[in-house]
């Protein structure tokens, strides 16, 4: 069975104005996430639709509540473009839900899975970057394993495994389908990724300049580590590397991921090991969006620091938000990442298109 009308706000055209955007040199991204369970329980509802716009969460729906809910205040504008917009999209998750459940008990089916608790998850979106290039994906998994996805190249779909094979030669000779979903990727997911930038412009299209600082730590062998302490800046994309006598240095060096702090902002931390004689040859350099030229910082002595540094100086900054703890050792990076668990919540809209 078909699973009903792409979930957007308004049909394609409708109420789509040319949109003229002031745009960073990095990407954005809208992406939709689905996932079902055969046995809900401990907090984790039998479906649940999450959707994002680049970092930020715009939109829930889950069989609790049984409604298509807003998670940011400038998701309310959809209203001005249609004053039905929350009844339709509750109408289509509801839908989504009825369809995930059947298509997830095909699965267990298929793989003889009578008891236990399984999962059934999709997630696609698009993404866009300044320049124009455009990107879109459409995949789903079963029991957090990639089960099939779409190829919007070829139009065709690839499977993980020999049970996704009957999905496989069930979907692939519809072309008409497949037609619908590259489609989507291409230019009505691009439209509604400009509209809801346009939305949460002032949230999404800021810019915050990060804080550099650089500590150091002795180390037991005669060395030392610096820390470079990245924190405070949007967006997520940003460039840091060690440069030793203006020259990109990647011996020894160590790198955490780029985590967001619970205000809305990112914070990253980078360490190399150096011997203390060459110490003023090293500097930090951050390159972000929100800055003109590359930042180039070096350690500077704290107040009351004894020369030779007996002990070092522990990285012990509150990052802005104070939950992200300290960092007591150079390989101490915590992957505090606090990143959506696309495990438990793959979250996508309305069109996914079949059932298993």
């Amino acid at each position: 069975c078909k699973w009903g009308a792409i979930p957007v706000p308004l049909a394609k055209g409708e109420g789509l104005a040319s949109l003229s955007l002031t745009w960073s040199s990095t990407s954005h991204s809208l992406r939709y996430f689905y996932t079902a369970v055969s046995e809900p329980g401990q907090g984790l509802p039998q479906f649940i639709d999450v959707g994002y716009v680049d970092d930020q969460q715009i939109i829930q729906y889950d069989s609790d509540t049984k409604e298509y809910l807003p998670r940011v205040p400038w998701m309310r504008k959809a209203e001005k473009e249609d004053p039905q917009y929350w009844h339709k999209q509750t109408q289509i998750a509801q839908g989504n839900q009825l369809a995930f459940r059947v298509s997830l008990q095909n699965l267990q089916n298929r793989y003889n899975q009578s008891r236990g608790i399984h999962t059934y998850q999709l997630m696609y979106g698009c993404e866009l970057s300044s320049d124009g290039r455009k990107g879109g994906h459409h995949q789903y998994s079963y029991d957090g394993r990639d089960f099939i996805a779409f190829d919007k190249e070829t139009l065709t779909w690839t499977a993980a495994d020999t049970g996704a094979q009957v999905t496989k030669r069930k979907w692939d000779p519809d072309l008409a389908w497949n037609q619908g979903r590259k489609a989507y990727l291409e230019e009505i997911c691009i439209e509604w990724l400009q509209r809801y930038l346009e939305y949460g412009n002032e949230t999404l299209l800021r810019t915050e300049a990060p804080v550099v600082k650089v500590t150091r730590k002795a180390d037991y062998d005669g060395l030392e580590t610096l820390v470079c302490q990245v924190h405070g800046f949007y967006p997520q994309e940003i460039e840091a590397n060690w440069v030793k006598d203006g020259k990109v240095w990647q011996e020894g060096t160590l790198r955490g991921l780029v985590a967001p702090n619970s205000d809305g902002t990112y914070y990253l931390l980078l360490s190399v090991q150096i011997d203390p004689e060459e110490r003023e040859r090293f500097r930090c350099r951050v390159e972000h969006d929100s800055l003109e030229k590359p930042l180039d910082v070096a350690w500077e002595k704290e107040p009351g620091e004894r020369q030779g540094g007996e002990g070092g100086e522990q990285a012990s900054e509150d990052y802005g938000s104070g939950d992200q703890g300290s960092l007591t050792s150079a390989t101490d990076f915590r992957d505090s990442t606090q990143t959506k668990n696309l495990d438990i919540l793959c979250h996508c809209k309305n069109w996914s298109g079949q059932t298993f």
